[in-house]
């Protein structure tokens, strides 16, 4: 998969792109690619970095990183990716500069969108005027009951297998391993801390089954309240797993809510708990 910052990065050739910002690249989302790809031209996505809601002022939690967002579309067959940064300046070409400068620029001959798709300043342009600039423009039918913002809602919600189902894969939380208080380790349970992205969403409080790469994961999302924590952390406890890593990007997947974060009467009742929450980690199923 190629990424690029600019049209003229990407060879001009006949393309069929998919338009959109595919946050959390959902079982919709998923629905444009497959039409792009099915076409047999070069399958393509145009997105946009940061959320466009956001330069206009909105705050949006993201369900996945750009990286991950590039991930998930490779892995899905998308070939080329152009990520169009997005800014004020943006957001006052007209539909047919953006549609010359970003879709015919790189060859584009097929765009596929949802029948809501809007671009352009004031959101002018749609898929019937890309038909009549001489694009053969299609109409991707929504699944019905998926869309980011009822992603966003379960996973703010920690309704982490309902979320699953929607995005067709488990949710996911990721950032940068960073030094913790080392007090898993003394507990006999070391984990690793996460820095997450400002603008990433991430799912309530509480403990949570799951996995990162191929060890199953017990997951801590909170501020600790048995040491009288503040700040929230997302800390992971991997089964299984011996080594260093800081300063490593994670990304670890969330399969099951297992209960709320609570403080103990002692410590010995927590290390206890901890126990059982990682044999439940044993024994969770991956949602999807």
């Amino acid at each position: 998969m190629r990424s690029a910052r600019q049209p003229g990065e990407l060879e001009r050739r006949p393309r069929a792109v998919a338009v959109g910002t595919f946050d959390g690249v959902h079982l919709g989302h998923r629905r444009v690619v497959e039409a792009v790809i099915a076409t047999g031209l070069t399958p393509t996505v145009v997105t946009f970095d940061p959320h466009p809601r956001t330069v206009l002022g909105n705050r949006v939690e993201m369900i996945s990183t750009l990286d991950r967002r590039l991930e998930l579309l490779a892995e899905l067959g998308i070939e080329d990716i152009l990520v169009v940064e997005f800014t004020l300046e943006l957001a006052q070409l007209t539909a047919e500069e953006f549609a010359g400068a970003y879709l015919g620029a790189i060859g584009a001959e097929v765009v596929a969108a949802g029948a809501s798709f809007r671009f352009g300043r004031g959101r002018g342009g749609d898929l019937d005027l890309l038909r009549r600039l001489g694009f053969d423009a299609r109409d991707v039918p929504p699944l019905q009951g998926v869309s980011s913002s009822l992603v966003r809602r379960l996973i703010a919600a920690g309704e982490v297998e309902r979320a699953a189902a929607s995005l067709g894969r488990p949710v996911e939380v990721e950032g940068l391993v960073v030094a913790g208080d080392q007090r898993g380790g003394t507990l006999g349970f070391p984990t690793a801390n996460l820095a997450v992205a400002a603008d990433l969403l991430v799912p309530a409080y509480g403990i949570y089954a799951g996995a990162a790469g191929e060890h199953r994961a017990a997951v801590s999302i909170g501020v600790n309240p048995h040491y009288g924590g503040e700040e929230r952390r997302v800390e992971a406890f991997l089964l299984e797993f011996e080594g260093d890593l800081y300063g490593r990007r994670l990304v670890v997947e969330l399969w099951r809510h297992l209960r709320e974060e609570r403080a103990f009467g002692s410590e010995s009742e927590l290390v206890e708990q901890i126990a059982r929450d990682v044999a439940e980690t044993r024994a969770a199923t991956r949602p999807v």
